[in-house]
C-alpha cells in the first residue's frame, strides 16, 4: 500500500505529460531527397530552411516561429519542410548531382565551410528559406529571420499565387495588401 501511494503521484505527472507530448505535433521535417521521392506521390512545394548550428537568428526562428500552431498546421498541409545544414559534411542529391562539403572540418570550432549545395541554391544569409516547385525547381531563396506572419505571406504566396513567370508588381501588389493571420 505504501509502495502504491509513495509512486502515484509519479505515475499521475509522468502519464499527463506523455498525453501532452503525444498531442504535440511539430513540422515534418525530412531530407530533400525525402521530399523530392513524395512529390512524385503527392505534388506539393518544398520549403527548406537552410540554417548553421551557430546561427543566433536560426535558433531564434526554430523557437519562436516553427513553433505556431498556425505554422506547423500551414506547412505540414501544403508544403514538404525540408531542414538543411548549410554546413553539414553529408553527402546530398539534388537533380542529379551529389553535392558535398569538401572543406568540412570535423575539429572547427563555431563556423565551418559551406555545403556545396548551399551555394548552388543561392544562400546568402542564415537563415534562408528555399521554395521549390512541384518538380523541386528553385522557385526563390528568402533569407532573414521570419516571424509566423512574415512567413505566412510567403507560405501563401508561393502556394496560392505563384506562377512561374510572375511579375515583380504582382508580388509587391500581393504584399501590400496582404493581411496575415497567423499568430
Amino acid at each position: 500500500m505504501l509502495f502504491r501511494l509513495f509512486y502515484l503521484p509519479f505515475i499521475l505527472l509522468f502519464g499527463s505529460l506523455g498525453t501532452g507530448l503525444a498531442q504535440y505535433s511539430g513540422i515534418n521535417w525530412m531530407s530533400l531527397e525525402e521530399a523530392i521521392a513524395a512529390q512524385k506521390e503527392e505534388p506539393r512545394k518544398i520549403v527548406m530552411d537552410v540554417y548553421t548550428q551557430w546561427c543566433g537568428p536560426c535558433k531564434m526562428m526554430m523557437r519562436n516561429t516553427f513553433t505556431s500552431e498556425d505554422v506547423i498546421a500551414y506547412m505540414n498541409a501544403n508544403y514538404y519542410a525540408v531542414k538543411f545544414d548549410a554546413e553539414s559534411p553529408d553527402p546530398v542529391t539534388y537533380q542529379g548531382k551529389t553535392f558535398t562539403n569538401p572543406g568540412w572540418n570535423p575539429n572547427a570550432r563555431g563556423r565551418n565551410s559551406t555545403h556545396e549545395l548551399s551555394r548552388a541554391l543561392g544562400v546568402n544569409a542564415y537563415p534562408t528559406l528555399v521554395y521549390f516547385d512541384e518538380k523541386a525547381t528553385i522557385i526563390a531563396p528568402i533569407p532573414g529571420y521570419k516571424t509566423p506572419p512574415q512567413l505566412e505571406m510567403y507560405l501563401k504566396f508561393f502556394v496560392n499565387q505563384f506562377e512561374p513567370n510572375v511579375q515583380q508588381a504582382e508580388w509587391e501588389a500581393y504584399r501590400n495588401s496582404f493581411v496575415p493571420s497567423f499568430q
